[in-house]
Protein backbone atom coordinates (compact mmCIF):
# COMPACT_ATOMS: atom_id res chain seq x y z
CA UNK A 1 0.00 0.00 0.00
CA UNK A 2 1.35 3.40 -1.12
CA UNK A 3 1.52 5.99 1.87
CA UNK A 4 1.39 9.83 1.92
CA UNK A 5 2.98 12.32 3.70
CA UNK A 6 1.47 15.21 3.92
CA UNK A 7 0.19 18.42 6.23
CA UNK A 8 -2.92 20.61 5.77
CA UNK A 9 -2.38 23.34 3.41
CA UNK A 10 0.38 22.24 1.59
CA UNK A 11 0.88 21.54 -2.32
CA UNK A 12 0.63 17.87 -1.22
CA UNK A 13 -2.89 17.88 -1.52
CA UNK A 14 -2.50 17.33 -4.82
CA UNK A 15 -0.85 14.13 -4.42
CA UNK A 16 -3.66 13.14 -1.57
CA UNK A 17 -6.36 14.05 -4.10
CA UNK A 18 -5.18 11.92 -7.25
CA UNK A 19 -5.01 9.03 -4.64
CA UNK A 20 -8.34 9.55 -4.02
CA UNK A 21 -8.96 9.65 -7.21
CA UNK A 22 -7.33 6.45 -8.42
CA UNK A 23 -9.46 4.65 -5.67
CA UNK A 24 -6.50 1.90 -4.97
CA UNK A 25 -6.24 1.88 -0.74
CA UNK A 26 -3.39 4.20 0.48
CA UNK A 27 -2.33 5.88 3.79
CA UNK A 28 -1.77 9.15 4.95
CA UNK A 29 0.58 10.04 7.45
CA UNK A 30 0.48 13.73 8.44
CA UNK A 31 2.91 15.39 9.49
CA UNK A 32 3.32 18.20 12.39
CA UNK A 33 4.77 21.16 10.74
CA UNK A 34 3.27 23.42 13.52
CA UNK A 35 5.28 21.36 15.36
CA UNK A 36 8.69 21.25 13.63
CA UNK A 37 7.80 17.59 12.84
CA UNK A 38 9.45 17.85 9.48
CA UNK A 39 12.81 18.58 11.04
CA UNK A 40 12.61 15.31 13.08
CA UNK A 41 15.36 12.80 12.71
CA UNK A 42 12.04 10.50 12.14
CA UNK A 43 10.96 12.12 9.40
CA UNK A 44 14.04 13.51 7.80
CA UNK A 45 14.62 9.67 7.65
CA UNK A 46 11.84 9.50 5.33
CA UNK A 47 12.56 12.73 3.55
CA UNK A 48 15.97 14.35 3.87
CA UNK A 49 14.62 17.38 2.64
CA UNK A 50 12.20 17.62 5.37
CA UNK A 51 9.23 18.99 3.23
CA UNK A 52 6.43 17.03 1.83
CA UNK A 53 5.26 15.52 0.17
CA UNK A 54 6.83 12.05 0.43
CA UNK A 55 5.30 8.72 -1.08
CA UNK A 56 6.53 5.89 0.02
CA UNK A 57 6.40 3.25 -2.45
CA UNK A 58 7.63 -0.76 -2.35
CA UNK A 59 11.04 1.00 -4.21
CA UNK A 60 11.51 3.94 -2.10
CA UNK A 61 10.58 7.22 -1.25
CA UNK A 62 9.37 9.57 -4.24
CA UNK A 63 9.51 13.45 -3.43
CA UNK A 64 8.42 16.44 -5.55
CA UNK A 65 4.52 17.03 -6.41
CA UNK A 66 5.46 17.16 -10.38
CA UNK A 67 7.37 13.88 -9.92
CA UNK A 68 5.09 11.85 -7.41
CA UNK A 69 1.91 13.06 -9.61
CA UNK A 70 3.30 11.71 -12.89
CA UNK A 71 4.46 8.34 -10.93
CA UNK A 72 0.60 7.91 -10.06
CA UNK A 73 -0.67 8.79 -13.29
CA UNK A 74 1.85 6.30 -14.95
CA UNK A 75 1.61 3.56 -12.13
CA UNK A 76 -2.19 3.44 -12.49
CA UNK A 77 -3.03 4.11 -16.24
CA UNK A 78 -6.83 2.77 -15.75
CA UNK A 79 -7.51 6.20 -13.85
CA UNK A 80 -6.89 8.19 -16.66
CA UNK A 81 -5.33 11.15 -14.97
CA UNK A 82 -3.02 11.79 -17.40
CA UNK A 83 -2.80 11.62 -21.21
CA UNK A 84 -0.54 9.12 -21.59
CA UNK A 85 -0.81 8.10 -25.13
CA UNK A 86 -0.10 10.94 -26.14
CA UNK A 87 3.72 12.11 -25.74
CA UNK A 88 2.81 16.03 -26.33
CA UNK A 89 -0.21 15.95 -24.10
CA UNK A 90 1.68 14.56 -22.16
CA UNK A 91 4.50 16.83 -21.82
CA UNK A 92 1.78 19.55 -21.29
CA UNK A 93 0.64 18.39 -18.51
CA UNK A 94 4.21 18.23 -17.31
CA UNK A 95 4.63 22.06 -18.19
CA UNK A 96 2.15 22.90 -16.21
CA UNK A 97 2.91 21.10 -12.76
CA UNK A 98 6.53 22.32 -13.74
CA UNK A 99 5.44 25.79 -13.86
CA UNK A 100 3.43 25.57 -10.57
CA UNK A 101 6.25 24.36 -8.51
CA UNK A 102 9.17 26.38 -9.76
CA UNK A 103 7.01 29.72 -10.56
CA UNK A 104 4.15 29.60 -8.43
CA UNK A 105 5.09 27.96 -5.52
CA UNK A 106 8.05 29.64 -5.08
CA UNK A 107 6.59 33.02 -5.66
CA UNK A 108 3.88 32.17 -2.35
CA UNK A 109 6.82 30.70 -0.43
CA UNK A 110 8.63 34.23 -0.29
CA UNK A 111 5.61 34.84 2.34
CA UNK A 112 6.42 32.76 4.92
CA UNK A 113 10.03 31.29 3.80
CA UNK A 114 12.26 33.93 3.16
CA UNK A 115 14.92 32.99 4.70
CA UNK A 116 15.67 30.26 2.33
CA UNK A 117 16.98 32.86 0.10
CA UNK A 118 17.91 35.74 2.07
CA UNK A 119 19.00 36.73 5.89
CA UNK A 120 18.64 40.11 5.65
CA UNK A 121 15.31 41.59 7.92
CA UNK A 122 15.15 44.34 5.28
CA UNK A 123 14.71 41.92 2.06
CA UNK A 124 12.64 39.46 3.99
CA UNK A 125 10.05 42.28 4.09
CA UNK A 126 10.50 43.63 0.10
CA UNK A 127 10.09 39.48 -0.48
CA UNK A 128 6.66 39.87 1.13
CA UNK A 129 5.66 42.58 -0.07
CA UNK A 130 5.83 41.32 -3.60
CA UNK A 131 4.32 38.31 -3.26
CA UNK A 132 0.63 39.82 -4.40
CA UNK A 133 2.29 40.46 -7.33
CA UNK A 134 4.55 37.59 -8.18
CA UNK A 135 1.60 35.55 -7.42
CA UNK A 136 -1.45 37.07 -8.94
CA UNK A 137 1.03 37.71 -12.27
CA UNK A 138 1.55 33.96 -12.00
CA UNK A 139 -2.23 33.01 -11.79
CA UNK A 140 -2.48 35.08 -14.39
CA UNK A 141 -0.92 33.50 -16.35
CA UNK A 142 -2.29 30.21 -16.14
CA UNK A 143 -6.09 32.27 -16.46
CA UNK A 144 -4.75 33.77 -19.91
CA UNK A 145 -2.30 30.88 -21.09
CA UNK A 146 -2.43 27.68 -19.19
CA UNK A 147 -6.32 26.68 -18.69
CA UNK A 148 -7.73 25.32 -21.56
CA UNK A 149 -11.39 24.79 -19.80
CA UNK A 150 -12.51 23.40 -17.94
CA UNK A 151 -9.89 21.31 -16.98
CA UNK A 152 -6.22 22.49 -17.57
CA UNK A 153 -5.64 20.14 -20.22
CA UNK A 154 -9.30 20.74 -21.79
CA UNK A 155 -12.28 18.20 -21.84
CA UNK A 156 -9.86 15.47 -20.32
CA UNK A 157 -9.79 15.71 -16.28
CA UNK A 158 -6.08 15.10 -14.87
CA UNK A 159 -3.27 15.43 -12.49
CA UNK A 160 -2.90 19.23 -13.13
CA UNK A 161 -6.16 20.04 -12.42
CA UNK A 162 -5.70 18.54 -8.67
CA UNK A 163 -2.09 20.99 -8.91
CA UNK A 164 -4.36 23.77 -9.97
CA UNK A 165 -7.19 23.28 -6.75
CA UNK A 166 -4.41 22.75 -4.22
CA UNK A 167 -2.44 26.03 -5.60
CA UNK A 168 -5.46 28.29 -5.54
CA UNK A 169 -6.28 27.64 -2.11
CA UNK A 170 -3.42 29.94 -0.88
CA UNK A 171 -4.65 33.08 -3.09
CA UNK A 172 -6.91 34.68 -0.43
CA UNK A 173 -3.31 34.15 2.10
CA UNK A 174 -1.05 36.09 -0.56
CA UNK A 175 -3.48 38.71 -0.29
CA UNK A 176 -4.76 37.57 -4.09
CA UNK A 177 -8.21 38.43 -4.84
CA UNK A 178 -9.76 34.97 -6.78
CA UNK A 179 -12.45 37.03 -8.49
CA UNK A 180 -9.47 38.62 -11.08
CA UNK A 181 -9.64 34.96 -11.74
CA UNK A 182 -12.86 33.48 -13.36
CA UNK A 183 -11.79 30.81 -15.12
CA UNK A 184 -9.32 29.36 -12.17
CA UNK A 185 -13.30 30.13 -9.76
CA UNK A 186 -15.24 27.97 -11.94
CA UNK A 187 -12.62 25.39 -12.21
CA UNK A 188 -12.73 25.62 -8.67
CA UNK A 189 -16.43 25.26 -8.25
CA UNK A 190 -16.03 21.94 -10.33
CA UNK A 191 -13.31 20.66 -7.93
CA UNK A 192 -15.46 20.90 -5.26
CA UNK A 193 -17.92 18.52 -6.54
CA UNK A 194 -15.61 15.84 -7.07
CA UNK A 195 -16.07 12.97 -4.32
CA UNK A 196 -12.00 12.58 -4.74
CA UNK A 197 -12.10 15.78 -3.28
CA UNK A 198 -14.34 15.86 -0.84
CA UNK A 199 -12.40 12.70 0.28
CA UNK A 200 -8.61 14.43 0.96
CA UNK A 201 -10.82 17.24 2.28
CA UNK A 202 -11.97 15.53 4.84
CA UNK A 203 -9.02 13.61 5.40
CA UNK A 204 -6.11 16.11 5.38
CA UNK A 205 -8.10 17.70 8.47
CA UNK A 206 -9.63 14.22 10.66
Amino acid sequence: MLELYTAPGTCAMASHIVLAEIGEPYAIRRVDFQNGQQRSPEYLAVNPRGRVPALVTERGVLFESPAVLAYLAQRYPAAGLAPLDDPFAFAQAQAFNSYVASTLHVAHAHRMRGTRWVDDPDALKAMQAKVPQTVGEAFQMIEDHMLAGPWVLGERYSICDAYLFTVQRWMKGDSVDPARYPKIAAHTASMQQRPAVIRALAEETA
